[in-house]
């Protein structure tokens, strides 16, 4: 057990959205109950009276951050707070989700536990992707960072050199880049294996890749990923993190994918087991029947 140090709670949500208001003021009632010092990122019409600042104040104003929402929300809070020691917790409205596991139904026991002390860290690390050799990244990614083509049915070509040395030239849908906690997103979907949360690697997949041969590759985390569109291709590209909207791509753009320096502290409850979420989202516990 840890000394309760989170006094000041900073709330993470992504808009003001009806469907989430129940949810916001059963745990804003359960924090007030608390005699927390609260505050939110957004203003909500139904709370005028909760303190609203800036995402950018979350570090210097607030002990934990509480994403309010679901998977989403998190790797949003995760991204905007990239670079600061703030920890997050993630809770759940809706679905089972793989990162915001605290749930509505038992948000009091869950939260209390979190709050006295009694949680696991979990580390994460993000991608930063940097467009045409630029000093500065244009966006950062704790899921996956995604070149694909952009509003065609045409494959697009490309080349991909990992730590300088030539990897392959091929014609796909795209490439997805994904950390382990995005290796059960789209990586997954093209195919790619479920990375363990613990590590410290990236996988590579194809999307409806032109060549059966290829195959998804596991790669050091610590590794530089440069992507290039061949001049030959005769449609645009885009690149995306996280599935956010990105940036178109010309023939012949390069993006250069790397770890960023920082990582994310989340925090779960002390029995979190990542393998039961697994499970349960991909029903493998299910038994088989003829």
């Amino acid at each position: 057990m840890r000394n309760n140090t989170f006094k000041r709670i900073g709330l993470f949500i992504r808009k003001d959205d009806p469907v989430l208001e129940s949810a916001v003021i059963q745990v804003c009632e359960f924090l007030h109950s608390r005699a927390l010092q609260l505050f939110c990122n957004e203003p909500m019409c139904f709370l005028p009276g909760l303190e609203v600042i800036s995402i950018a104040e979350f570090p210097s104003k607030c002990d934990l951050t509480i994403a309010i929402g679901g998977d989403g929300t998190m790797l949003s809070a995760s991204r905007a707070l990239a670079g600061y020691d703030l920890p997050i917790v993630g809770i759940n409205v809706g679905r089972l989700g793989f990162l915001a596991d605290v749930t509505l139904n038992n948000l009091q026991s869950q939260l209390t536990r979190i709050l006295d002390g009694h949680y696991r860290h979990d580390s994460r690390f993000l991608l930063q992707a940097h467009l045409n050799n630029s000093e500065q990244p244009f966006s950062i990614a704790m899921n996956d960072v995604v070149v694909h083509s952009h509003q065609s049915l045409h494959m697009i070509e490309f080349e991909t050199h990992i730590n300088g040395r030539f990897l392959n030239s091929q014609r796909a849908d795209g490439l997805v880049v994904a950390t382990p906690t995005g290796s059960t997103a789209y990586a997954m979907s093209a195919g790619g294996p479920i990375l363990d949360v613990d590590l410290d690697a990236v996988v590579l997949a194809s999307v409806c890749p032109h060549t059966l041969s290829n195959r998804p590759l596991v790669i050091a985390a610590s590794s530089t990923i440069d992507i290039t569109l061949s001049e030959q291709n005769i449609t645009t590209a885009m690149v995306t993190c996280d599935g956010r909207p990105g940036h178109l791509l010309e023939p012949g753009d390069s993006i250069r994918i790397q770890r960023h320096p920082n990582r994310i502290d989340l925090l779960h409850l002390e029995d979190h087991d990542h393998y039961s979420i697994l499970r349960a989202k991909l029903e493998w516990g299910r038994k088989l029947t003829c």
